[in-house]
């Protein structure tokens, strides 16, 4: 018989791997149902997961893809957490900035004055 795969707690792994602040944020958003593991809905905190799996979750505005590298034994700092998983992510494109005045804000009244002393089209 050969070993059993090495397994860990989905909710556990994404607080490890520091992809959400607490472990009840990983909780609550796999039990609403935002968890696939390999293409497949996961509603269990407690479903395994282990490396090889590829995770698809949303995190903010993104939809983040991973692979698992390795299972952890704690939760570590971020280097450490980074070296669990292989970012797939499909990369966004940027978003032109919203239009704004090329100034420095709403004009003042010293600027709106001087705007109609200088300006050419009047005829005072």
């Amino acid at each position: 018989m050969s070993d059993p795969r090495p397994v860990m707690r989905a909710d556990k792994w994404l607080w490890h791997a520091r992809f959400f602040k607490t472990r009840g944020l990983a909780t609550k958003l796999i039990s609403s149902g935002h968890l696939r593991v390999n293409g497949t809905k996961v509603a269990k905190p407690s479903h395994g997961i282990g490396a090889g799996d590829v995770l698809t979750f949303p995190q903010g505005r993104r939809v983040r893809v991973v692979k698992l590298v390795a299972l952890s034994e704690r939760r570590g700092p971020a280097p450490e957490a980074q070296a669990l998983y292989d970012d797939m992510t499909p990369v966004e494109e940027k978003r032109p900035p919203a239009p704004r005045f090329e100034g420095k804000g709403r004009p003042s009244g010293k600027d709106r004055r001087n705007a109609r002393l200088y300006d050419p089209t009047r005829l005072d």
